[in-house]
């Protein structure tokens, strides 16, 4: 059993059904109704923290053959990504990350003069370099995970949109089946695959999963003609290039977070990130901290619960932080002022105290795994992370290290140390 319809939930059925490993996935609203669909749609190596570079890397190996293995279109493409820098001490931070990449023989390169201004024509803003990573990509978010749910359902996958599940069943000390809100389904294994969900999913089982979330802004734009083909992000802006011509941008330069109870619970976990993020973060008082208190730690599993009152979470977009990445956007690549707005969105990021995911089985009950806390990274690290989940779940060897990824590095000190941020 799967619990989430979103990249990582559909990524880790799509490896499983393709082992033979049969599988339901259940999703309480729509697949990719959430974060997956409202991301930025980077698919990215460059800037990684080092120790999710090697599940980035499969990742991207993975996306390079995505439309072949679905035989569906997902929007991929190796366009390149870069970080714009205005000082030199901008890119002597980046000179630093390339330490990383050379571990890992990326192609990750620092760049200037005519070089940029060929790579990204046009600029009134005074820039002095880049960091610039060729093979990283981009996909569509708003098509690649239904297209993958599409391919692990043609496989044999048994997947039940508004469908929530309520809990767990365990025998024993093992698990034995999903209560969900049209019955119960009997398994050895769940996958909590729920992203901000997840959190609360775990607190009548008594896993303390350390996790929070902040709200993205992003808006898109209709074809526009001239811009840069390369993903960008620069001083207050960020922007990739969309399959149908237009572009999806956001600020990237400030962190919208809502304080809510689990804030409080979580601050001696959080505080190394948040400080190493002062400048960026927009802590704030929302309604969202008397509904988050007023949400059970418990519920009886035959009756409906909160995942049922919420089907898709659709928090409004900060429009006025829209506005500024559109503004200084423009002001540095005057290309794009002639796009037009066509929407604008707003989603949850889950978040973990190092930024690094978990993916990793709990100490009890036995069957149950988690892959949640993504932190901004889940769809372009999505493809390789589900299949991670498979390995563990099947227990064959896994195709990077899993260490990196287990809840238990929150409980015995070792994950307290983001190294690249959200």
């Amino acid at each position: 059993m799967i619990v989430g319809g979103g990249i990582i939930g559909v990524a880790a059925s799509l490896s499983l059904i393709e082992r033979g490993v049969p599988v339901v996935l259940v999703e309480k609203g729509v697949v990719a109704g959430e974060q997956s669909s409202r991301n930025w749609g980077w698919c990215r190596q460059q800037g990684r923290d080092p120790r999710e570079l090697p599940l980035m890397i499969e990742s991207l190996r993975a996306w390079q053959d995505m439309n072949h293995r679905i035989g569906l279109e997902t929007g991929f493409s190796q366009c390149g990504v870069a970080y714009l820098a205005r000082t030199a001490a901008e890119m002597e931070a980046h000179d630093t990350w390339l330490e990383y990449a050379k571990q890992h023989q990326i192609d990750s390169r620092l760049i200037n003069g005519r070089e940029l201004d060929a790579m990204l024509p046009g600029s009134s803003d005074t820039y002095v370099g880049a960091l610039f990573t060729k093979s990283d990509g981009r996909a569509e978010p708003g098509i690649a995970v239904t297209a993958m749910a599409r391919r692990t359902k043609q496989l044999g996958t048994i997947l039940l949109e508004d469908t929530a599940a309520r809990g767990i069943e365990t025998r024993g000390g093992s698990v034995c089946g999903v209560v969900t809100e049209k019955g119960t389904i009997g398994c050895n294994s769940v996958l909590i695959a729920g992203g901000i969900w997840s959190r609360l999913f775990c607190r009548p089982l008594n896993i303390d999963l350390p996790q929070l979330k902040i709200l993205s802004s992003v808006l898109r734009t209709y074809p526009i003609k001239g811009c840069p083909d390369v993903s960008t992000s620069g001083h207050g802006f960020s922007f990739r290039k969309r399959l149908d011509g237009g572009y999806t941008i956001a600020h990237g330069g400030t962190i919208n977070y809502e304080i809510v109870p689990d804030s409080f619970r979580f601050f001696h976990h959080f505080r190394r990130l948040a400080w190493q993020a002062r400048r960026e973060l927009r802590p704030r008082f929302t309604r969202r901290l008397t509904t988050e208190w007023k949400l059970p730690r418990s519920w009886p599993l035959d009756q409906p619960g909160p995942f049922e009152a919420t089907r898709i979470m659709n928090p409004a977009p900060v429009l006025s932080e829209l506005d500024q990445a559109m503004q200084n956007l423009v002001s540095a690549y005057p290309s794009f002022s002639g796009a037009e707005v066509a929407e604008r969105w707003a989603g949850y990021i889950d978040v973990m105290p190092d930024a690094l995911p978990v993916i990793s089985p709990v100490s009890s009950p036995n069957g149950l795994y988690l892959a949640t806390g993504f932190s901004g990274h889940g769809f372009g690290i999505g493809p390789a992370a589900g299949a991670l989940a498979a390995d563990i779940i099947t227990d064959c060897s896994p195709r990077v290290d899993p260490q990196p990824f287990v809840i238990s590095r929150f409980f015995d000190g070792s994950g307290f140390s983001p190294v690249s941020g959200i």
